[in-house]
C-alpha cells in the first residue's frame, strides 16, 4: 500500500512540476511578438573589443552584477532604457519600479518583441532569462512577482543597459 501511495505521490508532483512547465511555456510563447528590427551578429572577439570587462562578462557570458552597486539601481529619471551592446531600446522610466532587489526593475518591456524569453534551469531551479532580440544578449531574468497590475518584475543588470534621459521641455 505505501508503494502505491508512494507512486501516486510523486506521479501527481511530476504532473504538476510539467503543468507548471508547459504553462510557463506558453506564458513566454505569449509574450513573444513580432520582433521587426535588425538582429545584431558579432563574433566573441567583436563584442570583447566593444565592451567593458565587466559589460562582456554579463551581457555575453551570462554573468550578474553584485546587488545594489549598478548605477541604474536607484535612477528615477525620465528616459529610455536600451540595450548596452546594441543600444536596441527596451523599456522607459515609467516601467521602473523599486523592488528593493538590489538591481533595476521593470513591470515590462516595450512592445515589438524587444526581449527574447529563454526558461534557465541553471543553480538548481527554473526561471526565465531575458535576452536581448536584437543581439541576444543577457539582461537578466523575469519573476512572477512584480507589484503592478502586470504582475512582472523584469530584474535587470545595470551594466546591461544605457540610459537617455528625456529632454526637458524648453518651455
Amino acid at each position: 500500500m505505501f508503494r502505491i501511495s508512494l507512486f501516486v505521490t510523486s506521479f501527481v508532483l511530476y504532473s504538476c512540476m510539467n503543468f507548471g512547465q508547459d504553462m510557463k511555456s506558453k506564458i513566454i510563447e505569449k509574450e513573444k511578438p513580432f520582433v521587426a528590427e535588425q538582429k545584431v551578429f558579432k563574433s566573441e572577439e567583436e563584442w570583447k573589443k566593444i565592451l567593458t570587462p565587466e559589460q562582456y562578462h554579463v551581457l555575453r557570458e551570462k554573468g550578474t552584477e553584485r546587488p545594489f552597486t549598478g548605477k541604474y539601481y536607484k535612477t528615477n529619471d525620465k528616459g529610455v532604457y536600451s540595450c548596452a551592446a546594441c543600444n536596441a531600446e527596451l523599456f522607459t522610466s515609467e516601467m521602473k519600479f523599486d523592488s528593493d532587489c538590489g538591481w533595476p526593475s521593470f513591470d515590462r518591456a516595450l512592445e515589438g518583441g524587444k526581449i527574447k524569453y529563454v526558461v534557465d534551469n541553471a543553480y538548481g531551479w527554473s526561471r526565465t532569462e531575458i535576452l536581448c532580440a536584437t543581439c541576444g544578449s543577457h539582461l537578466g531574468h523575469v519573476f512572477d512577482d512584480g507589484p503592478t497590475i502586470t504582475g512582472k518584475r523584469y530584474c535587470v543588470n545595470s551594466v546591461s543597459l544605457n540610459f537617455v534621459r528625456e529632454k526637458k521641455d524648453p518651455k
